[in-house]
C-alpha cells in the first residue's frame, strides 16, 4: 500500500533522489575506508615509530571524514526537500480529491477523518520518507560492506556476528509485531478526537445552553485518555528498541575485544587489525540500529498511507462530464421529470417521481413538512448531488452533461445554512463574482437589506469575517450569503429557506428588492414560511418526498389538505384568504 502511494508521487524528484543515493553511497564508501585507515596508523605507525607515516595517513583520514560530513549534510537537506515536496503533493491532492467529492463521500469520511488524514497522515509518511531517504542506501552498503572487510580482518573473529545479527533481527521483529496493529488504532482515536473536539467548539453555545459542560468534558477526557493509552503503548515499545539495540551492541563490542585479545595473544592478528574489525563490526551493528529506526517508522506509515490512498482512490459519485457543454439554449429554464434520489443503505428514497418546471421571469416555491426532501430537491438543481433517478436539466441540457464552470455561473445558490469564509465581506461576496467592483458588492448588499449593518461597521466592506460567518448575526449571515448570490447575476436563483432569521418586515423589503432584480430570471424558493411564498407564480407541495400539488397559493388553499393544514399552522382563515 505504501509503495503503490509514493512511487507515482516521487517520480518528480527522480533526480533529487538520484543525486541523494550518490551522495549516500560516496558517504558509505568513505565511512567504511576509514577503519582501515585507523588499523594502517595503529600497524605500521603507532607500532613502529612512524610519525611521517602517522601524519599522512592522519590528513588523508581528515579529508575523508571531511568528505563524509559534506556528503552527509547535502543528503540530509536533498532528503528532506524531497520528503517535503512529497508532503506538499500529497496535501494538494488530497485537497483536490475532496472538493470533488459530493455531500455523499463527505459524509461517508466526516471532516474530522479528513482533516487528520491531510495533516497527521501526510505528516508520518513525509518522515517515512525522509528516513528512507536518509538511511536506505546507507544501512545495507554498511551492513554488507561491514561484514566483507571485517571478514578480510579475520575469518573466525567474524563469526561473533552470525550471533548478533539474528539476535538484533528478532528483537526488531518482535517490537514491529506489536506496534503494527497499535498504529491503526492510534490513527482511529486522533480522528475520535479530533471530531469531538471540532463538534465541542461548533456546538459550544448548545452545551453551555443545556448545562452539559461535565458531560462534554467527561466525553473528550475519555477519547483523550484512550489515545494517551494508545500513544504510551506505542512508546513504551519505541523506548524498549533502542535501549534494548544499545546493549546488544555494547555486549557485542566487548566480546570482540574478549576474543580478539586472545587472536592477537596468539599472533593470528595485531592490533590495528583488531581496532579495524571493531570499527566494521560497529559500523555493521549502528547500520541494524538504523534499520530498526528506519523499520519502527513502517507500520504508523503503512496505515497512514492507506487512509490516504483511501481518500485519493475513492471515486465522487458526481463524474465530470466526458464532452462538457458550455452553451446553454434555453437559458434560465430549469425542468426536473421523474426525479428520485436515494442516500446508500436507506430503506426508502429521499425524492420519488418528482417534477418541477421553472421559466424565465417565474418563482417557483417548494413548501412541505421537515424531511419531506425540499432541500435535497433544491440540491440536485446546482448539481450537489446527482438523481438517482430521472433527470434534471438547466438551460435544456441534462446538469450531468454542463461544464461545472458553466453551472455554477448560471446558478445561483443560497444554502439552508449559509456559510462565511474567514477574511472580509468583500471577499466573501466576490466568491459570486471574483471580478466585481464595489459598487456591485454595494448594490447587491442593497437589493439583500444588508447595506444599513455593513456602513455602520468601521472597516465598511473591509470589515473582518471570522470562520463560519460566527461574528455576526444569523440573519446578517442570511442577507450577505444572499448578496453573494446576486453579485455574480445568475439566470437561475435558488434560495433554500434562506429567509428564516429575518424578521417580518426584513423579509418583506428584501422580498420586494428581489422581485425588482429577478425580472426576467429564475426564481426557485423553499421556504417554512407560507407569506414569504404565497405570491409565488407556482407553489410545489412535497409530502415525504413526492409531489402533491402544483398550483398558486389559493388554488392550493382551496383544494390540497396538506397545503392547507401546513397554512393554518401558521395563520388563521382569514389571513391565509
Amino acid at each position: 500500500m505504501l509503495i503503490r502511494l509514493l512511487v507515482p508521487h516521487l517520480r518528480p524528484y527522480r533526480r533529487v533522489i538520484a543525486v541523494v543515493l550518490v551522495l549516500q553511497l560516496g558517504q558509505s564508501a568513505a565511512a567504511l575506508y576509514l577503519p582501515d585507515l585507523s588499523a594502517d596508523i595503529i600497524s605500521k605507525g603507532v607500532l613502529r615509530g612512524d610519525t611521517g607515516h602517522i601524519w599522512r595517513v592522519g590528513g588523508l583520514m581528515t579529508a575523508v571524514s571531511l568528505a563524509q560530513f559534506a556528503a552527509a549534510l547535502a543528503a540530509t537537506v536533498l532528503s528532506n526537500r524531497a520528503a517535503a515536496g512529497l508532503a506538499q503533493d500529497l496535501r494538494a491532492a488530497l485537497f483536490t480529491r475532496v472538493q470533488s467529492f459530493s455531500a455523499r463521500e463527505l459524509h461517508h469520511f466526516g471532516a474530522p477523518s479528513l482533516i487528520t488524514r491531510t495533516t497527521n497522515d501526510v505528516q508520518q509518511i513525509q518522515m517515512l520518507v525522509q528516513v528512507v531517504l536518509t538511511f536506505m542506501v546507507t544501512a545495507p552498503i554498511m551492513c554488507v560492506g561491514g561484514i566483507v572487510f571485517a571478514l578480510g580482518q579475520d575469518v573466525p573473529l567474524s563469526l561473533l556476528l552470525v550471533v548478533v545479527m539474528p539476535l538484533l533481527g528478532l528483537v526488531i521483529w518482535a517490537v514491529l509485531r506489536r506496534m503494527t496493529p497499535l498504529s491503526v488504532v492510534m490513527q482511529d482515536t486522533i480522528d475520535t478526537v479530533n471530531r469531538i473536539m471540532r463538534e465541542q467548539i461548533t456546538g459550544l453555545r448548545v452545551i453551555r445552553a443545556f448545562v452539559q459542560e461535565r458531560r462534554e468534558h467527561d466525553r473528550f477526557g475519555e477519547a483523550n485518555a484512550q489515545l494517551t493509552d494508545v500513544s504510551l503503548r506505542v512508546g513504551r515499545l519505541m523506548a524498549l528498541l533502542q535501549p534494548v539495540l544499545t546493549t546488544v551492541t555494547g555486549v557485542a563490542g566487548v566480546a570482540v575485544v574478549w576474543f580478539g585479545a586472545r587472536r592477537i595473544d596468539s599472533g593470528a592478528i595485531d592490533v590495528g587489525a583488531l581496532s579495524a574489525f571493531l570499527g566494521y563490526v560497529m559500523q555493521v551493528l549502528g547500520a541494524a540500529i538504523m534499520a530498526a529506526y528506519l523499520l519502527r517508522q513502517l507500520p504508523r506509515a503503512e496505515v497512514c498511507a492507506a487512509r490516504v490512498r483511501e481518500v485519493l482512490e475513492t471515486p465522487t459519485s458526481i463524474d465530470a462530464p466526458v464532452l462538457p457543454v458550455d452553451d446553454l439554449p434555453e437559458p434560465g429554464r430549469v425542468e426536473i421529470s421523474g426525479a428520485g434520489f436515494r442516500y446508500p443503505g436507506a430503506e426508502a428514497p429521499v425524492l420519488d417521481g418528482v417534477s418541477l418546471t421553472a421559466a424565465p421571469g417565474e418563482t417557483v416555491a417548494v413548501i412541505g413538512s421537515t424531511g419531506s426532501g425540499k432541500s435535497t430537491l433544491l440540491s440536485l438543481i446546482p448539481r450537489l448531488a446527482d438523481a438517482s433517478a430521472g433527470a434534471v436539466a438547466v438551460g435544456g441540457v441534462d446538469v450531468r452533461d454542463i461544464d461545472p464552470a458553466t453551472l455554477s455561473k448560471t446558478v445561483g445558490y443560497v444554502p439552508q445554512r449559509p456559510f462565511l469564509f474567514s477574511g472580509t465581506i468583500a471577499t466573501n461576496l466576490r466568491f459570486g463574482a471574483l471580478e466585481a467592483t464595489d459598487d456591485e458588492l454595494w448594490r447587491a448588499l442593497d437589493i439583500a437589506q444588508a447595506r444599513d449593518f455593513v456602513e455602520r461597521l468601521p472597516a465598511r466592506l473591509n470589515a473582518p469575517i471570522a470562520q463560519g460567518g460566527t461574528n455576526v448575526s444569523g440573519g446578517q449571515r442570511q442577507r450577505l450569503a444572499i448578496a453573494r448570490a446576486l453579485v455574480g447575476r445568475p439566470d437561475v436563483y435558488l434560495f433554500d429557506d434562506s429567509f428564516s432569521a429575518l424578521d417580518y418586515a426584513t423579509d418583506a423589503r428584501l422580498r420586494d428588492a428581489l422581485a425588482r432584480e429577478t425580472t426576467g430570471v429564475t426564481v426557485i424558493v423553499v421556504a417554512q414560511r407560507v407569506g414569504t411564498i404565497r405570491d409565488a407564480d407556482r407553489i410545489v407541495v412535497l409530502d415525504e418526498g413526492r409531489v402533491v400539488g402544483t398550483g398558486t397559493h389559493h388554488q392550493l388553499l382551496a383544494g390540497n389538505a396538506t397545503y392547507r393544514e401546513i397554512v393554518l399552522s401558521q395563520m388563521t382563515e382569514a389571513e391565509a384568504a
